[in-house]
């Protein structure tokens, strides 16, 4: 049989796509990203980044590029565009929304993907494929046949891999759709400012304000849902909604972008099947509300990548590689049930809109603004570690935020992917598995326990000071004991 000439083949080269291929790189992986587009899409889809994804571009190093192009917005408790009366305290160096367009968001990660070693082959687009118990066999549009031992398809909500698979894709189908556009307009700023909060006090799915370049983002509710969404809408049917909900068309000419989008809410039945898995959108899709999709994506890339390379360097323990789904299946559950609350929220109707404002009377209490804040911002996520006993702490499940060290910041010592013990005591050990985990010893660390195992996803593995129970949960998520 023919080897490899991949570890790894990537299908879809967005920001889940190329967050995947730095996080293999990062151990060795050899990677190929297959992107169909030939030029990266000048469409902004997503606005901003939430506090998780914010402590995952600084646990590897890359949140100062993405802080050079982006704005800090502190209030991260909006839910459904409602907005608590104080800002929310959550448990994080990076409280605060990035606003950073998803245009250069795909820049810098492909750039960062790249810059580890991953290969990005634009304009070729994955028509098929067929796997064995040693790899995958990859066909391209083009015919040109490529074999890796693994593919993963971060190939969007209309995803080819996942339907090739047979995946089951259930959930609820388009009811509404918006048309997404960034335009030249005649309008002045002070008018588009004026007119647009006078339709958002009844039609809050409309919007209008600027964007780069001296142009304007523009989100409208479509007549109808189009049969087939691939197809962009033309300017007319854009002008024409703009029309109808907002009583002048603003004199959009010169779009440089147009596109819809839906309230469609589906979830793959299972993000695996043999030497194939699914990332991002092509595992599950919903309203873009509060900015969940993006922000899911990566976070689903960086559970991911440590596992997969463990598993193809013959390192990843029983069940390593089974946990990416039940980890992250039943975050993206959450976040479907998050965005399909909020889309009921911003209908215009009588009964949505008094749900709304007990909604906004139930924000001003601190704990249910904080526990939104935490549920759409990344911070409270917890995973449930099957087959543990009960933990010593109840860090153990969710990630740790960053804390000062002696010399240096935590999330400083996890830019190369690795595991991380952080020992107050000075007495524990991670010897036989160096390399892969770090021991730092801290004796004036910020932490309410002696000492903790980190993933090198951040996220809290074992806390406690017995070195035998330590080595119990090295084995588990590192490595064989040699």
């Amino acid at each position: 049989m023919e080897s490899p000439e991949y570890d790894v083949i990537i299908s879809g080269g967005g920001p889940t796509g190329s967050m995947l291929a730095a996080e293999l790189r990062l151990h060795d992986v050899e990677v190929l990203v297959l992107e169909r587009a030939e030029q990266p899409s000048p469409l902004a889809r997503s606005l901003g980044l939430h506090p998780r994804s914010i402590e995952i571009l600084d646990q590897r190093g890359l949140l100062d590029r993405f802080l050079a192009h982006g704005t800090r917005y502190p209030q991260v408790g909006t839910f459904a565009g409602i907005a608590g009366p104080r800002p929310v305290e959550l448990d994080s160096s990076h409280a605060y929304i990035l606003g950073i367009p998803q245009t250069i968001t795909d820049r810098l990660l492909e750039e960062h993907a790249v810059e580890l070693g991953a290969q990005l082959r634009r304009g070729a687009e994955l028509a098929g494929f067929e796997q064995d118990d040693d790899g995958v066999d990859v066909e391209l549009v083009d015919g040109m046949q490529l074999r890796s031992r693994w593919l993963v398809g971060c190939d969007g909500g209309r995803s080819l891999v996942r339907r090739l698979l047979g995946i089951a894709f259930d959930g609820e189908a388009a009811t509404i759709e918006w048309l997404l556009g960034e335009v030249e307009v005649t309008t002045s700023a002070d008018d588009i400012a004026a007119i647009s909060a006078e339709v958002r006090k009844t039609h809050r799915g409309f919007g209008i304000g600027p964007a780069a370049d001296g142009l304007y983002r523009a989100v409208v509710p479509a007549a109808s849902v189009a049969e087939d969404r691939s197809v962009p809408p033309t300017l007319e049917e854009f002008r024409r909604q703009l029309l109808a909900y907002a009583g002048t068309d603003f004199g959009a000419h010169s779009p440089r972008a147009l596109s819809r989008f839906t309230d469609a809410t589906r979830l793959a039945d299972r993000y695996r099947s043999g030497r194939v898995l699914l990332a991002g959108d092509a595992a599950h899709v919903h309203p873009p509300l509060g900015e969940q999709g993006i922000n899911l994506g990566i976070q689903d890339a960086f559970n991911l990548g440590w596992k997969l390379a463990a598993e193809l360097h013959g390192r990843a323990p029983d069940g390593l590689l089974d946990s990416y789904e039940s980890e992250r299946r039943p975050v993206a559950d959450d976040v479907l049930t998050l965005t399909r609350a909020q889309s009921v929220l911003i209908a215009p109707e009588p009964g949505p809109q008094a749900v709304r404002r007990l909604f906004t009377e139930l924000m001003a209490f601190d704990d249910v603004a904080r526990y939104l804040a935490e549920r759409i911002s990344g911070t409270g996520i917890r995973y449930e570690l099957g087959g543990e006993p009960a933990p010593l702490s109840d860090l153990v499940g969710g990630r740790l935020r960053d804390l000062p060290l002696a010399h240096r910041r935590l999330y400083e010592f996890l830019r190369d992917g690795r595991g991380l013990l952080l020992d107050r005591t000075g007495r524990l050990s991670v010897t036989g598995w160096e390399g892969q985990v770090e021991a730092v010893v801290d004796p004036d660390a910020e932490l309410p326990v002696p000492a903790v195992l980190l993933r090198p996803d951040g996220y809290v593995a074992w806390a406690g000071d017995d070195q035998r129970d330590l080595e119990n949960h090295l084995q588990r998520w590192f490595a064989r004991w040699s």
